[in-house]
């Protein structure tokens, strides 16, 4: 992982999600195939990067915590999508029948990725980013 010198934060490097989903079994990479093409059309134009936290990641520039919104990973034996919190709290009812963490819900590797909820929680990721006290101005 590359870093800025004197800087404890890694410095982002477009690519390698690739390379990660190709040292998975075949039933994996097709579900980290299917997430990522989620997460991609709930993020359009988003940079994709494993550069932080070595896991393929999602980011907007000049956001907080490098602009990072949602990451997705393999732990056996669930595909796990990373949101910021408060998403998943702010989302319970529908992740009952889900495992999940303050910020990690994981879905079987041997189910479909449910779509609608993958897009809506990438979505609102997205949004508690953009409301952080240090989130750039738009241009009027």
């Amino acid at each position: 992982m590359a870093r800025k010198a004197n800087s404890r934060s890694p410095e982002i490097v477009p690519g390698g999600v690739d390379a990660y989903i190709e040292k998975y079994p075949q039933e994996v990479r097709d579900r980290l195939h299917e997430i990522r093409g989620i997460i991609e059309a709930a993020a359009p134009d988003a940079t994709e990067t494993v550069s932080y936290f070595e896991m393929p990641g999602y980011l907007y520039e000049g956001y907080d915590y490098h602009g990072m919104f949602a990451w997705f990973s393999y732990k056996r034996p669930h595909v796990r999508l990373h949101v910021r919190p408060p998403v998943l709290e702010e989302h319970q009812e529908e992740l009952e029948n889900y495992a999940t963490t303050k910020s990690i819900i994981s879905f079987p590797v041997d189910k479909a990725i449910p779509k609608a909820l993958v897009e809506k929680l990438v979505k609102a990721s997205i949004r508690v980013m953009k409301q952080k006290p240090n989130a750039p101005k738009k241009p009027k």
